[in-house]
This record gives structure tokens, sequence and C-alpha cells, in this order.
């Protein structure tokens, strides 16, 4: 298999209040995780931030063979970051009460779109992460309701609702949402928002932004390389498929000439594209699954509540007769020693973060090969493959 020398990566990372100057150094961190797992030599340039998008190059490099005087290899990959901190930090902007009824008004736009329902059908537990949060504080109002009526309930004057009301509302803010935050139930209610913005396209600053996004992205296309990987995490690949989409309905033949991966891990695009106004996500999506140069790898995790597992996005998107896209399934605890794993199995947004972590064993999945490796990236679609030259 013909080494990789040369790459261009760009990178839609996941839901989080993290920038690009973030995203970069959590990068690092990983990077040199898998550097000391698998024993390669590693290089990371400082942040370059004179285009539209932050970039950095990574230079890995290593031996090949056995002997006296081994093969040497060296890749340099520049990795661009298209976050969307801006939109996470705008969400998340207004007073709790503002977040919790835009949260609300989201579930409500999802539900009434057909969304809920798909998701249950596809994916049950990804349907119990999307009621969880909004159960729990709607358990939390009705409690708090509660609190406030009960003089009144047990026959009590109802001027003593005077001294319930502020005890309730004491125990909404000063217990419910501290215990809330370890669900990180807020920060929820803002994905959803964003959500149905990317499912919609009904939002002038999403899709303006959008655009923007995709002139960037063209830019960092033009370098040459010998491939190009756009990998995506969770929400992330709703703004990957817009983007790409956008470059393919703007460029059919952009790609030609050129070895592309789009790489979707824990992957949220049937997050969005299941909502029934979402009619231009899924023929984005049709689109990057037809391009003959680009190879679509989807990696998903069992234990991950945040995905889709084994769920045919292409096809759920309505494109049956397209390329789909090539599952590779992970195991987190292949990747953690087992004291790590047990310590962050039960907080599912940690487990889900995983994929763009660094690991602690060597397995078939690590997002710094993948995006900075000798290998191809195509190549991890065989979990046998070897991940570094033998």
């Amino acid at each position: 298999m013909r080494l990789i020398r040369k790459r261009v990566v760009l990178h839609f990372p996941g839901f989080e209040p993290l920038d690009g100057v973030a995203h970069r150094a959590r990068y690092e961190r990983s990077a040199r995780q898998s550097s000391a797992v698998w024993g390669y030599s590693l290089e990371i340039g400082a942040p370059d931030a004179d285009s539209d998008l932050l970039s950095f190059e990574v230079t890995t490099s290593g031996a090949a063979g056995a002997g006296a005087a081994p093969a040497t290899w060296q890749t340099k990959s520049r990795i661009y970051l298209v976050d969307h901190d801006i939109f996470v930090r705008r969400l998340r902007s207004g007073n709790t009460l503002s977040q919790i009824v835009a949260g609300f008004r989201s579930c409500a736009q999802i539900m009434l779109e057909g969304g809920m329902r798909q998701y249950f059908r596809h994916a049950w537990r990804f349907g119990l992460f999307f009621v969880f949060p909004f159960l729990l504080t709607a358990l939390a109002i009705a409690l708090t309701a509660q609190i406030t009526v009960a003089p009144y309930g047990l026959g009590f004057s109802p001027w003593h609702m005077l001294w319930s009301g502020p005890v309730a509302l004491s125990f909404f803010i000063f217990a419910f949402l501290p215990f809330s935050e370890r669900f990180h139930t807020l920060h929820l209610f803002a994905d959803w928002a964003m959500a149905v913005a990317l499912g919609r396209m009904h939002r002038a600053d999403f899709n303006d932004w959008l655009e923007e996004r995709a002139s960037a992205a063209r830019q960092a296309l033009d370098e040459e390389a010998e491939e190009y990987v756009i990998s995506s995490h969770s929400m992330g690949s709703n703004v990957a498929a817009h983007v790409i989409g956008i470059l393919l309905e703007r460029e059919p033949e952009i790609f030609k000439g050129k070895r592309v991966v789009f790489a979707t891990l824990g992957s949220a695009i049937l997050q969005c594209a299941l909502l029934s106004s979402a009619g231009l996500l899924r023929a984005r999506v049709g689109l990057i699954a037809r391009c003959p140069e680009i190879s679509w790898l989807d990696v998903q995790c069992l234990t991950d509540s945040i995905n889709f597992y084994k769920v045919p996005v292409v096809a759920v998107c309505g494109h049956a007769d397209a390329p789909p896209a090539k599952m590779l399934l992970i195991r987190v605890k292949q990747m953690l020693t087992p004291k790590h794993y047990r310590k962050i199995r039960k907080d599912q947004l940690r487990v889900h973060r995983q994929y763009v972590l660094g690991p602690d064993l060597k397995a078939p999945f690590d997002f710094t090969l993948m995006t900075s490796g000798p290998m191809p990236a195509s190549a991890f679609a065989d979990p046998e493959q070897d991940r570094l030259p033998a």
C-alpha cells in the first residue's frame, strides 16, 4: 500500500464550547498520547490564523521494516479546523429561563416534524438521549409547581404560597439547576436548537455562515496533497455535509482527480436529516454519497448512545440507490485501559468524545493516525489493516 506523504484535513468538531485554538490544543494532547502508544515521532506546528480557517501542520515519522537500516517514512498533514463555536456561544448566551424556553421550543419542533418518532424507529437509545433532558427538566418544573401549591393543597390559606413560592423557586435554582448540569442539560437544549436550524435551514445567520465556511473550505482544498480527509464529529457532521454539499452544488467536479475520504465519527447527521423539513440536508447527503471521488467512512460505536449505531445513513436519507457509507464499528473499551474506561463509561458525553481523543492502547481506530498518519485514511475501513507500516 502506498504511504501518504502529504495530506490536507478539514475537520468539523462537534457541539462543544471550544474555539479553533482550543480544538488545536486538544488535537495536540491526543496526538501526543497516540504517538506514545504507537511509538512514532510527532511534531505539531503553531496555529496559523492568517486564513479564514485556523490551521496547523502535523508531521509524523517513523521506521518501517527490519534490519540494520530500516526504511523511514514521513507524513505532513495540514489540519484546517471548521469549528462552530460562534453558534455554541450564541445559543448559550441567554439567561437560564430563555434557554429553557428555547430548548422546549426546539423539542416541540422536532416532535411536530416527526423527528422523535424516527429516532426511536432507527436508534431507540438516541431517542432516549433526545427525551432525557426535556423529561428531567419537565419533572423538575412540575415538582417546583407542586411545592408552590402544597400549602393550599393541605388546606391552608392561599396566602401561605407567599413563602412556598420562594421555597419552590429556590429548589429549582439552587438544587435542580446545579444537579442538572451533571447531565449538561442546558448545553443539550442548545444542541437541539442547532439541530433544528441545520435541519430546517430557516435561519439566515446559519445559512450565511455555511456559505462562508464553504468558500473557506474551497481555498483549503486548493492546496496540493496526495489525500484529502474531511473528518467530522457528532453535530459537526451536519456542518460538514452542508459545506461539502454546497461545494458540490457549486462545482460538481470539484474533487476530480483527488483522493477524498469523508469520515464521520459518531455522526449526528440523522439527528437533523430525520426532520421532515430537512430536504436540503438529505439532498446534500446524496450528493456526497454519489461523488465518485469520495470514500465515505462512518465510524460508529455500540457503547456510544449518541450515534445511530449500524444505521445506513445514506439509505435512511432517501438514497438507497447510492453507494452506502462504509461502516467501521469500534469499541471504546479497546482504546482505553480498564481503569480509564470504568471511570468514563457512565458519562455518555465523555464516551461520545472518545472518537477524537487520544488512546491508552493500540486499537483498530485512532483519530490522529487517520488524520496524520502514513496510511491512507481509507485503510481504516478495514479493522484488520495495519495502522502503521509493518
